[in-house]
């Protein structure tokens, strides 16, 4: 039986595995883990590499098994490049990359780093269809998986956690709790048609606005507040003027737009934030 749906043969296979990389929603959680593991101070590439690995197994793991339960299970997709066996092979392969690297972190980093990277797995598998059926875990659980990329990329280097990381992913968390409401909006019709309970269908498109903006606001001001009690480098607030340029911008835009422009503005986001503490590191980054 063939694992794609469009063709058979290694080539066809390979399309369809490599079609479920999606760039846009999988470089974040990847650079996240990199810039944790910065905000350690001494980097040790094979564990870097490890972690940022396990990272990938398990985004790669949600787009597969979102796609599953969209298409095969739930019917909402027109198409997918996968048959059933081809997700559940694809979920078979992610989930045995990303207990590698957890086995290798225990190996050649520490239990905490472990303990901090097995959620995000958790959270990638039961996304759809458990998670993205609430509105508080459809929001947060793509934000906590970034949050949880820095804090583990950071205790896989250091063995522990200092205010630093926990601080840089506190407001990751939010901030892109507030894209992700704005990204949910997209689909706000379709949503109250299935149930879906996303913070839109709760409280209508309109009010879920000023939730977004209510969140990314509440993060831009408390990276002011934590360079203000130098847990964070000075430059960091550079991240939130740029970030804020970008989010008026946005606020002018469609649900569509705006969420394209938000992203990438969080690239921006995390940009600036790397080259600030690279630049002007404080005396608890090390």
């Amino acid at each position: 039986m063939s694992l794609a749906r469009d063709g058979v043969g290694t080539e066809a296979t390979v399309r369809a595995f490599w079609s479920q990389i999606h760039p846009v929603f999988m470089l974040p959680p990847l650079a996240a883990s990199l810039f944790g593991a910065i905000l350690a101070g001494s980097v040790d590439p094979l564990i870097a590499a490890v972690h940022v690995g396990a990272m990938f197994a398990a985004v790669y793991t949600a787009h597969l098994k979102d796609g599953y339960v969209d298409f095969h299970v739930r019917g909402e997709d027109d198409d997918h490049p996968l048959t059933e066996r081809g997700c559940r092979a694809g979920l078979v392969a992610s989930t045995a990359a990303f207990v590698g690297c957890c086995l290798l972190l225990a190996a050649f980093a520490n239990v905490l780093a472990v303990a901090l990277t097995v959620p995000t797995w958790l959270i990638a598998y039961h996304h759809a269809p458990q998670l993205d059926m609430n509105p508080l875990t459809a929001t947060t659980g793509y934000p906590l998986g970034i949050a949880l990329a820095i804090i583990g990329g950071f205790a896989a280097q250091a063995g522990t956690l200092t205010p630093v990381p926990v601080g840089f992913a506190i407001v990751f968390l939010v901030l892109l709790s507030g894209i992700k409401v704005i990204d949910d909006a997209q689909d706000y019709e379709y949503d109250r048609t299935i149930a879906k309970r996303t913070v839109a269908v709760v409280v209508g498109p309109s009010r879920a606005y000023g939730v977004a903006y209510g969140l990314m606001i509440a993060a831009l001001l408390a990276v002011v507040a934590l360079v203000a009690v130098d847990v964070f480098p000075p430059g960091a607030v550079g991240a939130a003027l740029a970030f804020a340029v970008v989010a008026a911008v946005a606020r002018r835009a469609g649900p569509e737009l705006a969420t394209m422009l938000l992203i990438r503005g969080s690239y921006v986001f995390l940009a600036v934030l790397v080259a600030a503490v690279w630049f002007e590191p404080l005396p608890g980054l090390g």
